[in-house]
């Protein structure tokens, strides 16, 4: 028998935290992305405005990391009201994690990948992923995430840094040869932009499979929690919904996610020594396509304010139509 989730947040509830974070967050950012573009766009200064300039400089970015601040404490307040509000077999899921907890792990963890270059991001990922389930809890237990930093380290360089450095190199060392032979560099600005999309939509692919399948390593009470699938299918699956996205210029994005969305589910299993158990979800292509983009439309017309009730009715769906089923 398939047992279906639920979700019982709703727009009203969502709207006061959204509304803030459009005062507290978007109305700023847009602000100092304004004034970013303008120190670009104007003429060099003279010496005796140069360090006016850089001293406005500095502060616009200390104001872009207390906007990133502020945005991941939203980021947390939205989580745990989606946990809250998120049902399975009558019983409601419960998170009990604080805010100072958060914000102690957060600022740890970017404090870390800024003074080292980016390179402690994965175990900041790590930290950050293992709060949110460990304090997340159904029917009083825990969920605990089994994966490792250094696994994600690995995923990381291997599939993005290494290839992006490799293209450089092959990219630079063309230029030097042609300049060399005293030719004219042929690459255009446009033609390197799209060898550049081109080469990081080849990436993303295993990225995206490795990442999924090291977050998807979870235990409750006794089931281990994975993804099990193997390489080239899942590449397969992924690549087909990515080219259709990009061939229709991301009309096509709400469906290719749910497919995706799907195909990962049903991947997904929870086993026992008594049980396997795994997920599911009935996908209505074109009714799902049509109320997504209905829904991410009204957002857009009136300018963000509809956004809480768009997340809620889409998450709503989404959930009443996920599922989970024992298997034998």
């Amino acid at each position: 028998m398939k047992n279906y989730f639920k979700f019982n947040l709703t727009g009203k509830k969502l709207l006061p935290l959204w509304l803030l974070f459009m005062f507290l967050f978007l109305v700023p950012y847009v602000s100092v992305q304004f004034k970013l573009q303008s120190f670009q766009h104007n003429p060099t200064p003279e010496v005796g405005q140069m360090f006016q300039r850089i001293s406005s400089m500095f502060m616009l970015y200390g104001v872009m990391l207390i906007l990133v601040i502020i945005e991941y404490i939203f980021f947390f307040y939205l989580i745990k009201m989606a946990i809250n509000n998120t049902e399975f077999k009558g019983k409601v899921l419960e998170f009990k994690g604080q805010i100072g907890e958060f914000i102690s792990v957060f600022l740890f963890g970017l404090l870390l990948t800024i003074i080292t270059f980016g390179i402690y991001s994965p175990w900041f990922i790590t930290d950050v992923y293992k709060f949110f389930t460990k304090n997340t809890h159904y029917n009083e237990n825990a969920f605990e995430f089994k994966g490792k930093a250094g696994n994600l380290f690995l995923i990381i360089t291997l599939t993005l840094i290494l290839p992006m450095v490799v293209f450089m190199i092959i990219m630079i060392t063309m230029m030097f040869k042609q300049i060399a032979q005293s030719q004219t560099p042929n690459m255009t600005d446009t033609t390197m932009s799209i060898i550049m999309m081109g080469v990081i939509f080849v990436m993303m692919i295993p990225y995206m499979y490795f990442v999924y399948k090291w977050m998807v390593n979870l235990v409750y009470k006794n089931y281990q929690i994975q993804w099990e699938t193997s390489f080239w299918p899942s590449v397969g699956v992924i690549t087909g919904q990515i080219l259709l996205t990009v061939i229709t210029a991301g009309i096509y994005l709400p469906l290719a996610s749910l497919k995706l969305y799907q195909y990962f589910a049903e991947k997904t299993f929870a086993k026992s020594e008594l049980s396997t158990k795994t997920f599911g979800y009935e996908i209505e292509p074109l009714n799902d396509f049509l109320f997504i983009w209905g829904q991410s439309l009204l957002s857009i017309i009136t300018l963000g304010i509809y956004y809480p009730w768009a997340f809620c009715k889409i998450t709503d769906r989404i959930t009443a139509k996920t599922f989970m089923i024992e298997i034998n």
